[in-house]
């Protein structure tokens, strides 16, 4: 697939050629757009570019955008194409789309959603920040055990495009899960078979409130393409997909790998911070270093007796001194000049960011105080 020309795009922007640019759309790749798109600087040419995408491939496009982006495109929309946006996205996606933006956006989008989008997505919203609630989602095919594999199949093509995935389907009954089946199962079985007979009924789940790392690890164990979530009275609730736990763990990840370079973990990208905000995130680490360097200078202080006995013990002080927190404190710019930025770290080219749930929204729980709550 041949790359983007940005320019080629303009020129085509600019000489109102809506054939030309519905033909270079096709074909492409949500994200490869979406990594254009965040890539033109112009706010005004990125939401151009934007409403020339087909309808079908703008919400995707949209929901690999990062945070920022998000947010500068929804400015420029009107509030018709604002909820256009909103309703085609996936319920999480939604909800991570909302907290992004300011209170004034997320009202003019708000008030003309229909009252149970609203209510889901504020469903959402109210889960704790860590939790496996806070990534699923509610969006998931479930089936009755009395249906036969002809009347699942329908099922999934009538409400397959609205659901995130229709690989794995969840037999339910009053909304308790007894059991999963695949798609290759019911695909592969006689239509006038029992989905009851086809389903798996021991399965993986985990609560609304189990750590979110805890849920993607079950996922990368099992091999599952999806994991149901449960409520507090076993009642199914939603599903927590592949992509969302990769998300989870690289993540998870970069903030280790922050903590281990003595750097407060951010959710904004590392090259998209200011050099302020980079020594403000790294201050705090570095008075604990200087009072730990401190009170090691005092040990051997106290030992100064020994060391001038046995002049050998001076040669063993670099090694041990390299060995811990002083490491840091003796120099403090080695820790931010040798370590990579915790999202490249982590195996994100852009720094810690910038990926559809990856930039992962801030988290879910840690709602701005000035969002307004859904009715």
């Amino acid at each position: 697939m041949t790359m983007f020309n940005k320019d080629q795009i303009f020129q085509l922007l600019e000489s109102r050629d809506g054939e030309a640019l519905r033909a270079l759309w096709q074909g492409r790749g949500a994200v490869d757009i979406a990594a254009l798109l965040d890539s033109v600087e112009d706010g005004a040419r990125q939401a151009a570019v934007f409403r020339t995408l087909p309808k079908d491939l703008a919400a995707d496009v949209f929901s690999y955008l990062p945070g920022p982006t998000q947010a500068t495109l929804a400015r420029s929309f009107a509030d018709g194409e604002l909820q256009q946006i909103f309703d085609a996205l996936h319920l999480d996606d939604a909800a991570d789309f909302l907290e992004e933006l300011p209170a004034n956006l997320v009202t003019r989008i708000l008030r003309s959603a229909s009252p149970q989008r609203r209510m889901a997505v504020n469903a959402l919203l109210r889960y704790p920040a860590d939790s496996a609630g806070s990534v699923m989602t509610p969006e998931f095919v479930s089936l009755r055990p009395g249906d036969t594999v002809r009347q699942a199949l329908d099922t999934i093509r009538r409400t397959g495009i609205h659901k995130e995935t229709v690989y794995t389907c969840y037999v339910l009954e009053h909304r308790q899960l007894l059991g999963v089946v695949s798609a290759k199962d019911l695909l592969t079985a006689a239509e006038d078979a029992a989905v009851a007979d086809l389903m798996v009924t021991d399965v993986v789940s985990v609560g609304t409130l189990t750590d979110r790392e805890e849920a993607a690890r079950l996922l990368a164990k099992y091999d599952l393409l999806a994991l149901p979530v449960l409520d507090g009275e076993e009642r199914m609730v939603g599903i927590v997909t592949v992509d969302d736990a990769m998300d989870v763990l690289t993540e998870a990840a970069a903030e280790d790998l922050s903590i281990m370079a003595a750097v407060t973990p951010d959710e904004k990208p590392y090259f998209a911070a200011s050099a302020w905000e980079h020594a403000r995130h790294r201050v705090v680490w570095l008075l604990i270093l200087m009072l730990s360097a401190a009170i090691t200078g005092s040990i051997i202080t106290r030992y100064e007796d020994a060391i001038s006995a046995v002049p050998l013990l001076v040669a063993f002080l670099p090694m041990l001194m390299d060995t811990g927190p002083e490491r840091h404190a003796g120099d403090p710019g080695a820790g931010s000049g040798r370590d990579p930025p915790p999202g490249r770290a982590a195996g994100d080219p852009q720094g810690a960011g910038g990926s559809r749930h990856r930039q992962r929204r801030p988290s879910r729980g840690q709602r701005p105080a000035d969002l307004p709550s859904v009715p």
